[in-house]
């Protein structure tokens, strides 16, 4: 399981810059890591837990994979809950792109926290209260040809960079997609 210290000094290094969400979900998801006896743990409803997530660009850096997700009726970056084999943060995030999406990642281009976004979740009755979601949005690149792998079951897309509000993406993530397009991808 990530250790939290490692998280606080991966997470010190993100300048959210004049993104006030950013700014005050990165806040909030600190004091979670420094205050909670389990942050990465998905029981841990009070006051949530950890998830990771990528934007996954194109390898010509035009695109971005988006997911749509069921039950939030919307479409995402893939993403999710970080498990106990995950090294840290990054991991859970590559770990989940593949797993939703099939598709091969650039290992050449080391991944890079591109937004912190804190958002809430709806309870999933009887077991999952509604609770929130600390995710860390890391930037990766597809290798050149990689397309989506039908037999994951999700509906997964190649979007434009420059499409983005087609798809009704949030504006957390279409910040996160401008950080990734800065960083270099």
């Amino acid at each position: 399981m990530p250790q939290a210290r490692a998280a606080i000094a991966l997470l010190s290094r993100f300048d959210p810059g004049p993104d006030e969400r950013a700014a005050h979900s990165l806040a909030r998801t600190l004091a979670l890591l420094g205050g909670s006896p389990q942050p990465f743990s998905r029981r841990s409803f009070d006051p949530g837990h950890l998830t990771a997530s990528g934007v996954v660009l194109s390898a010509d850096g035009r695109g971005v994979l988006l997911i749509f997700h069921r039950r939030l009726q919307r479409w995402l970056q893939p993403g999710g809950h970080v498990e106990p084999e995950d090294t840290d943060l990054a991991a859970a995030a590559e770990r989940e792109v593949r797993e939703e999406t099939g598709v091969a990642l650039d290992a050449a281009l080391p991944p890079a926290v591109v937004g912190v976004d804190v958002h809430e979740i709806p309870p999933r009755e009887p077991d999952e209260p509604a609770h929130l979601h600390h995710d860390v949005v890391f930037r990766f690149r597809a290798l050149p040809g990689a397309e989506p792998d039908p037999e994951y079951g999700r509906d997964v897309v190649w979007c434009g960079t420059d499409e983005l509000d087609r798809y009704e993406v949030d504006e957390p993530l279409k910040r996160s997609v401008m950080r990734a397009l800065r960083a270099g991808g």
